[in-house]
């Protein structure tokens, strides 16, 4: 708007702001040139060929330098925390621990600690089956071979008409004494050294062996093997001695 020949001073100041205005947004907006990259399409062939993640798609990036090294730090973390819980049941560098270590690796659930639990359990379940002549509970823990020669025992002594006393009092020790990796089956043997109250009584009733009193001390040596690509999560007894 003119007033007596001049510029309105209010117009005149919008001008100025406007052409501010203008400027700071095409400093900040930037021009286009013509070479600019065209927008990110995630279902074009380019970028289905470069592995992109489209949704509901299954490709899968990739991961970032840094994630990458994460993940890395991670399996290191994990190797040392299975060195850690090998180290408590065999020392460094022993045939016992590579062997432990080479069935972790082989099954990533193997723990040697939960193995040890169940041995404990498997132990005295065996035990006090045979002496009951359980065959039924037997079946299932033991190897054929062993199952077999057990039965087999229990048989002949049903035969003669003996029976077992036995009271389990408990296990001292526990020790991985031989740990290795056979044509992927896991095979740990384990010294056991436990309290038994046991005696066979004859048909009469008489003690022919042991003693129905009097606590025992108990060694074996019991192997127990397992396959590790197999669904079942159980270890069997497959082999047996007495050291004492």
């Amino acid at each position: 708007m003119m007033m007596d020949g001049s510029f309105d001073i209010y117009t005149l100041l919008f001008l100025v702001l406007a052409v501010v205005i203008f400027w700071r947004l095409r400093s900040v907006l930037g021009r286009r040139t013509g070479n600019e990259r065209p927008p990110y399409d995630p279902y074009s062939r380019e970028a289905k060929q470069n592995g992109a993640h489209a949704p509901g798609g299954d490709k899968v990036v990739p991961l970032p330098r840094g994630a990458q090294e994460a993940g890395a730090g991670t399996r290191s973390s994990e190797a040392e925390d299975l060195k850690r819980r090998i180290g408590k049941f065999a020392p460094e560098g022993s045939s016992v621990a590579e062997g432990l270590m080479e069935i972790a690796r082989a099954d990533p659930n193997f723990d040697p600690e939960s193995f040890i639990k169940g041995a404990k359990t498997a132990y005295e379940m065996i035990v006090t089956a045979f002496a009951e002549g359980n065959r039924k509970v037997l079946k299932p823990l033991l190897g054929r071979d062993v199952y077999e020669g057990f039965a087999t025992a229990i048989a002949a002594r049903e035969k003669r008409g003996e029976t077992v006393q036995s009271q389990f009092v408990g296990i001292d020790k526990a020790d991985i004494i031989e740990a290795a990796l056979k044509n992927k089956c896991a095979q740990i043997t384990v010294k056991f050294v436990s309290e038994l109250i046991t005696a066979v009584h004859n048909k009469a009733g008489e003690v022919i062996e042991g003693d129905d009193k009097s606590i025992r001390e108990v060694t074996d040596i019991w192997t127990f093997a397992r396959e590790v690509t197999s669904r079942d999560p159980n270890w069997k007894l497959i082999a047996t001695q007495a050291a004492n």
